[in-house]
C-alpha cells in the first residue's frame, strides 16, 4: 500500500513550500488509495512552539488536506530512538564521540584553511582512548567508507553518491535528542512510509539516511525530491515574494480551493489545464509530471485564479466568508439588503473575499465621499436635476428597469448626458466613484435608504 507523509517542524508557520509538499504527498496517497500520515518533528526544543504546531494543523485543515493517521510527535518517541541507537552501538554500526564543540570548531577551521571540505574526521570512530571524565558523548553512525549510495529518485532520476563523501553523522545528541536524519528514518520505517516526497533541499540527506536504513536491514522507501519554489525574480522564496503563512491567505480573503489549485500547478502540470478541482487533481496526479526546474511563485497568477473561483463560487458560501470582513468594517448585515444578492452583484468585480466585503460596505452604511469627488460632482448645475430625480424615485415601482428609466428620462428632460447625472447620484448614495450599474445598486439598497441618502447629500451641494 502507498503510504506518504508530511513531517513539518513546528518552528514557524505552514508556508507555501511546506503546503505544496503536503499537497503532493496527500494527492499521491489519495490517487493510489493509500494513507497520508501527518508527523510533527518537534525535536528542535529551542525553536519548536505550541503556537507553530497549532498553526500547521490549522493550515492543513483550512486547505482540506485531511490525514489518515497522526499527528505523531517525535518527542513522544524518544524511547524508540534510544532503543535503535543502542542496537546500532551493539552491532558496531555506531559509536560514542566525546569531541567537544571547541574541538570540532578548531578541526573545521583547520580543514577550511587547508582548502578541505569541513567534515567530522572520525577521531572517535575506532578510538581506544579513555573517555574524558564528565563529558556527555553524542552517538555517531559508522558510515561506510567505501562504495556508493545509489538510488532512483522519482523526480530527478538516478543519483549516485560516494560513501567517502559522507562523514559519520550524529544520531543522538548529548542530551539524548535525535538529530533530524536519525529521527526521520526511524519514523518513516516504523510508520511504513512507502514514498518520501519532500523538497530537494533534503536531497543531500538521503544518502546518509539510506545508509542508516541499510544498517538496520530495513526496506527502503522510494524518494521523490521536489524542486524548490522561487520568487518571480528567481531568488529563493521569501516573505517579500508572498511566502507568508498559509493562513495569512485566509485572512487576506483567498479561497482554499483556489490556493490548492495554484499550489498543484506550482511545479506540476497536467497538459495545459489551469483550473481543476480536487477530484481532478487526484485523478491526474503523478510524480513523473513534476517539473525538474524550480517553480516560480507568482502572486498575480494566484489572484487571477482566486478570482476565477469567486466568479463560480456558491453564493451562500461566499456570503458566509464575507461576513467576518464586513463585521470588522462595522457593518451590521442584519440591517441592510440581502447579502446573497450583493455577493452576486459584486463577485465578478473583485479578486478576494476581502475585496468583496470592502466593495459591499456602502450597502450597509453610508460612506463619506472624498472632498475631490464632492468638488467634481456636487455642483449647482446638477442639483435641480437630482431634486427632480428624487420626485420620480418617490413614485416609480422599485426595480432595476424602472430605476434606470427614471435616471435616463430625467437626464434627457434636463438636456444632459446620462453620466452627468449617474455619477453625482453614485457618489451621493455610495460615496464611491466606481460601482456596478447604479440602477442595480439602488434596487438592492431600496427606495427608503436611497432617498434618505440623497436627501442628506443634497445639503452638501452649494446654494
Amino acid at each position: 500500500m502507498v503510504r506518504t507523509r508530511f513531517a513539518p517542524s513546528p518552528t514557524g508557520y505552514l508556508h507555501i513550500g511546506g503546503a505544496r509538499t503536503a499537497l503532493f504527498s496527500w494527492a499521491y496517497a489519495r490517487k493510489h488509495g493509500g494513507k497520508f500520515v501527518l508527523r510533527i518533528e518537534d525535536t528542535d526544543l529551542d525553536r519548536s512552539t505550541k503556537q507553530s504546531t497549532e498553526g500547521i494543523l490549522d493550515g492543513m485543515e483550512w486547505l482540506g488536506l485531511d490525514y489518515d493517521e497522526g499527528p505523531f510527535y517525535q518527542m513522544k518517541r524518544l524511547a524508540r530512538y534510544h532503543e535503535v541507537a543502542e542496537q546500532l552501538l551493539h552491532d558496531n554500526r555506531a559509536y560514542y564521540c566525546y569531541a567537544s564543540k571547541e574541538e570540532l570548531d578548531t578541526m573545521r577551521e583547520q580543514q577550511r584553511a587547508a582548502g578541505l571540505k569541513p567534515r567530522y574526521d572520525g577521531r572517535w570512530r575506532d578510538s581506544k582512548q579513555t573517555p574524558p571524565a564528565g563529558v556527555k558523548p553524542v552517538i555517531r553512525f559508522k558510515n561506510p567508507q567505501e562504495g556508493y549510495v545509489v538510488f532512483n529518485d522519482l523526480v530527478k532520476g538516478k543519483i549516485t553518491v560516494a560513501n567517502h563523501e559522507l562523514d559519520d553523522l550524529v544520531l543522538l545528541r548529548s542530551d539524548g535528542i535525535p538529530t533530524y536524519n536519525f529521527g526521520v528514518i526511524l519514523d518513516d520505517l516504523d510508520m511504513n512510509i512507502s514514498h518520501v516526497i519532500r523538497g530537494d533541499d533534503h536531497i543531500n540527506n538521503t544518502p546518509r539516511q539510506i545508509n542508516i536504513l541499510k544498517a538496520l536491514d530495513a526496506t527502503l522507501p522510494q524518494y521523490a525530491h521536489v524542486p524548490m519554489i522561487l520568487g518571480t525574480d528567481g531568488e529563493r522564496l521569501s516573505k517579500r515574494h508572498g511566502a507568508v503563512s498559509v493562513t495569512q491567505y485566509r485572512e487576506d480573503g483567498y479561497l482554499p480551493d483556489a490556493l490548492v489549485n495554484y499550489l498543484a500547478r506550482l511545479g506540476w502540470s497536467h497538459g495545459d489545464e489551469e483550473i481543476f478541482d480536487r477530484d481532478q487533481l487526484i485523478a491526474w496526479f503523478d510524480l513523473t509530471s513534476i517539473n525538474h526546474a524550480p517553480a516560480k511563485f507568482d502572486p498575480q497568477k494566484l489572484r487571477w485564479l482566486n478570482q476565477q473561483y469567486l466568479k463560480t463560487g456558491d453564493l451562500k458560501h461566499l456570503a458566509k466568508l464575507a461576513i467576518p470582513f464586513l463585521e470588522r468594517d462595522n457593518c451590521d448585515i442584519s440591517d441592510g439588503p440581502d447579502l446573497l444578492k450583493i455577493v452576486n452583484l459584486l463577485k465578478e468585480r473583485v479578486d478576494t473575499i476581502e475585496e468583496l466585503a470592502d466593495a459591499a460596505v456602502y450597502f450597509f452604511r453610508p460612506l463619506e465621499p472624498s472632498s475631490g469627488l464632492k468638488a467634481q460632482h456636487f455642483n449647482l448645475e446638477v442639483k435641480p436635476v437630482l431634486n427632480n430625480l428624487v420626485e420620480k424615485f418617490n413614485t416609480i415601482e422599485w426595480n432595476h428597469e424602472t430605476i434606470h428609466n427614471a435616471i435616463k428620462k430625467t437626464a434627457s428632460e434636463h438636456g444632459i448626458k446620462l453620466p452627468k447625472l449617474a455619477m453625482p447620484l453614485r457618489v451621493m448614495v455610495t460615496g464611491e466613484a466606481q460601482t456596478p450599474s447604479i440602477a442595480a445598486v439602488l434596487e438592492l439598497l431600496g427606495r427608503e435608504e436611497t432617498l434618505k441618502r440623497m436627501s442628506n447629500r443634497l445639503t452638501c451641494f452649494p446654494d
